[in-house]
Formats: structure tokens, C-alpha cells, sequence
């Protein structure tokens, strides 16, 4: 089974997504309060858990006809946009190592992606 081009794009959507989802789950729950009210009024909260289900869906999308074992290390696509989202939203420091460990990711994820076309 070969892996389509469309699988790899749907799961990478559906990694973009689900950072966005941790913005959501992080801001909320710095507002959190340990009570059930709090959990369901909290709105980042709630779009946060939003944005990890949409995000399932792209996942789902991208499996139906990819193989696994190359579409699942492109979740790594998410840790990517994770670090810039923590430092636009959250202000936290972008260090020289995160940068290598990113630059590794996108040499991994890459040859995954040719080989799927091989």
C-alpha cells in the first residue's frame, strides 16, 4: 500500500489543529478552577477539547488510505507548530537546542514523506 499525498496532507492538518487544541487546553486551564462548572464555562477550555476532536477527524481522514507507519510519525509536524504557538501565545523562550530538535524533525519527517512516493 502506498500512502497518497492527500493522507499526508490531512494528517498534517489534523497535527496543526491539534497544537492549536494545546493553546486552548493551556490557556484554560490557567484560568481553571477544580470545580465542574468552572471546566464547562472555561471557553478556551472547551476549544482546546474542540480543536483535539476536529483535529481527530483530519487524523481519521489521513489513515482511511496511508499507511500508518508513515503517516503517524508526521504528528511530529504538531511539536513544530507547538513551539511557535507557546512562543507567540505564552511569550516562552525559542532556545538554540528546540531549533535543532525541530531541524531533526523536519529531516525525519521528510524522508518519511519520500518514502512514501518510492
Amino acid at each position: 500500500m502506498n500512502t497518497p499525498l492527500s493522507s499526508i496532507v490531512w494528517v498534517i492538518i489534523g497535527s496543526v489543529v491539534g497544537s492549536l487544541g494545546a493553546v486552548g487546553l493551556k490557556a484554560g486551564a490557567q484560568k481553571l478552577e477544580l470545580n465542574f462548572r468552572s471546566v464547562l464555562t472555561n471557553w478556551m477550555l472547551v476549544a482546546g477539547l474542540s480543536l483535539y476532536l476536529l483535529s481527530t477527524v483530519f487524523f481519521l481522514l489521513g489513515l482511511a488510505k496511508g499507511e500508518l507507519s508513515v503517516l503517524y510519525p508526521m504528528v511530529s509536524v504538531g511539536y513544530i507548530c507547538t513551539l511557535v504557538w507557546s512562543k507567540v501565545f505564552f511569550g516562552e523562550v525559542i532556545t538554540m537546542s528546540k531549533i535543532r530538535g525541530i531541524v531533526l524533525i523536519l529531516i525525519g519527517v521528510g524522508l518519511l514523506g519520500i518514502s512514501a512516493h518510492r
